[in-house]
């Protein structure tokens, strides 16, 4: 899961794990695939994507919003380890306010990005045109 060329999860994960170690920082994995909608939900949206739609369209298609994410049970993780106030790595806006709607405080957004390739560049343009994600794709 965290090897697919189509999202560059496992860049994204590796870039993490560097940018973090220094500042003994904490990284939650939470088992939401697919923005929440399970990793056997998110194979079949993979399968929809093979046959033109994006990845708003495929979780649509099968049923889903295109974002099922929680946020409620990593804030209290994070909480739970002492942690308050965030430097978040994230290209995701709601997941700033997720966080911030169960009472963390998220005192900088650090973007993180991975360059986009030949498997993974519609779907970063759909996570910033229809998602509002914040990333330099065009």
């Amino acid at each position: 899961m965290f090897g697919s060329l189509r999202c560059g999860c496992g860049e994204h994960l590796a870039n993490a794990l560097r940018r973090i170690e220094p500042e003994e920082g904490v990284l939650l994995y939470m088992r939401q695939e697919g923005r929440g909608i399970g990793l056997e939900n998110k194979i079949r949206a993979y399968s929809l994507k093979d046959k033109g739609f994006d990845t708003v369209e495929a979780n649509e298609r099968l049923g889903f919003k295109p974002n099922l994410r929680e946020y409620g049970v990593g804030a209290q993780i994070l909480t739970d380890l002492g942690v308050r106030d965030i430097r978040l790595l994230t290209n995701t806006p709601k997941k700033i306010i997720g966080l911030e709607g169960c009472g963390l405080r998220v005192v900088e957004r650090v973007p993180i990005e991975v360059a986009p390739t030949e498997d993974n560049a519609r779907y970063l343009k759909t996570k910033k045109n229809k998602m509002g994600h914040i990333l330099s794709v065009e």
